[in-house]
């Protein structure tokens, strides 16, 4: 799997909000590159669980809408004679 690229604006954002989440659920501070450097290890480990999991959660929509449709071509079956 391909590393997980996040535009500059949302690992920016991220990194705000992962420093204020540790400040006050956990009286913790943690800035600058360290926030970075934590926030690069959760997208490197975390990352790809919740990636296979959007996977999974995709496919199985596509197959039940490829499910919903083959049902409506099927309402569409007109019956057919023989003479």
């Amino acid at each position: 799997m391909p590393n997980i690229e996040l535009p500059k604006p949302t690992r920016d954002a991220l990194t705000r909000a992962l420093s204020k989440h540790l400040k006050d659920e956990l009286d913790l501070e943690v800035t600058g590159f360290d926030a970075v450097f934590l926030l690069d290890f959760l997208i490197e480990t975390l990352g790809p669980h919740f990636y296979n999991q959007g996977l999974a959660d995709a496919q199985a929509l596509l197959a039940r809408k490829l499910e919903e449709l083959g049902e409506s071509i099927w309402q569409l079956e007109q019956p057919a004679k023989l003479s």
